[in-house]
């Protein structure tokens, strides 16, 4: 029988450069930070750093990489603990919700690089809309335990109410923002598990 081989772990360089790229991309964006400034603050060479990313564009593309594993986490977490019906679904709401009121909040990193990357072809654009898909797709799935006619329209509501929220836990009260944008959820699930009622029952 053929031994399986380790994972490899990744150098504890690698993973302090991704690590404090990802903290400043996210605070201040991504075209206003230098590889100097990563290189510094990580406290690696200048060669290190080109051994690992051999540019900033690929330690870009690993920093949304890293954002979307930490978001997909998060919805597996939320599903496995929650696996009934409307349940998944408040639960994601919920995390989203105490995401926006954390501290150093920023709103959403995908939205906020898609903002600094209109080019559609670029592969760091690329990367933004493989990860919504994922979610858009994600809350499908989800959405079809509550109704399944209506689950992809029930997603995309989920999705822009999402987007608003992130945007305006920016500009107003966290508190209040969150507070709105789990209403809005529960509303749109109360009004799909409704119609899921009134069908079963003719």
């Amino acid at each position: 029988m053929a031994r399986t081989e380790p994972a490899t772990r990744p150098s504890e360089a690698r993973l302090r450069l991704l690590s404090t790229a990802t903290r400043i991309f996210y605070a201040e964006g991504i075209h206003s930070v230098g590889v100097d400034r990563i290189i510094a603050e990580a406290k690696v060479t200048r060669a290190t750093f080109y051994r690992h990313f051999p540019s900033k564009e690929d330690l870009i593309l690993a920093y949304l990489r890293e954002v979307h594993e930490m978001d997909r986490r998060a919805i597996d977490a939320a599903i496995a603990t929650n696996p009934a019906s409307r349940e998944p679904l408040l639960a994601i709401a919920d995390s989203i919700a105490q995401n926006i009121q954390s501290p150093g909040f920023r709103g959403c990193a995908f939205l906020n690089a898609a903002a600094e990357y209109p080019d559609t072809d670029h592969p760091v654009r690329q990367e933004i809309i493989a990860h919504r898909q994922w979610f858009l797709d994600t809350l499908t799935t989800l959405m079809a335990q509550v109704h399944e006619e209506t689950a992809d329209p029930a997603a995309r509501h989920f999705v822009m109410l999402r987007d608003g929220a992130m945007a305006a836990g920016c500009l107003f009260d966290p508190a209040l923002v969150s507070e709105t944008f789990l209403r809005g959820v529960e509303g749109l699930l109360r009004i799909n598990a409704e119609r899921q009622s009134t069908e079963s029952t003719r």
